[in-house]
């Protein structure tokens, strides 16, 4: 996307699991050019079809700890019983080279990114019902009754979390989210913001 600031932009995209988050991410980076998604890395297991270095950074838990250790997260969280971070350095890369990054992170790893980042741009993807959700995380067939009914439970403490976020956005039909988000993205990038200077300097230097 155009912008006449050159740095990029970091969005942070949240919500329950089951409400499409990843469809959304995966049909914006095939629309819009300049936008990359950050690869988190985790201490948990594969599942099939995912690919280390594509889907995350599959590393042992020993591994994990020294990364911690070396301040090389940007935010790093436990979840359920495992743990998921973003490498600082990439991210920040990125952003410096003009890309905007998408994080897409569970609510406990958003809230530590606000503290480190606060510049960051915060979208809540919400399904259009807690029906909707059980049926989809049912869909999947792959997760216990045990695993669904907590991430039911989960789901909607989540909801509570909802006004630390910027934007929220309704995921009934795909396209429309998709859209949503966009518009979204195209706001922040015309917003009146700490860049104005910047933007100044690069019309007074066309003088």
């Amino acid at each position: 996307m155009e912008d006449i600031s050159s740095k990029g932009k970091l969005f942070v995209i949240s919500g329950p699991s089951g409400a499409g988050k990843g469809t959304i991410i995966k049909e914006l980076l095939s629309q819009i050019e300049d936008v990359k998604l950050s690869v988190s890395a985790t201490t948990r297991n594969p599942r099939p079809g995912e690919i280390d270095g594509v889907n995350y950074y599959f590393v042992e838990l020993g591994e994990f700890q020294k990364m911690i250790e070396a301040e090389e997260f940007l935010e790093y969280a436990r979840v359920y019983e495992n743990f998921y971070g973003t490498p600082k350095e990439k991210v920040l890369r990125q952003l410096d080279e003009g890309y905007d990054v998408i994080l897409e992170i569970d609510i406990q790893g958003a809230m530590n990114v606000k503290k480190a980042f606060p510049k960051a741009v915060f979208i809540f993807i919400l399904p259009p019902s807690m029906t909707e959700l059980r049926r989809r995380i049912t869909g999947r067939g792959s997760e216990t009754k045990e695993v669904i009914d907590l991430r039911m439970s989960k789901a909607l403490g989540e909801l509570s979390y909802m006004a630390q976020y910027d934007y929220c956005v309704v995921n009934g039909e795909v396209q429309e989210a998709v859209n949503r988000v966009k518009s979204i993205i195209v706001a922040e990038h015309s917003k009146v913001s700490s860049d104005i200077e910047a933007i100044l300097n690069s019309f007074e230097n066309e003088k």
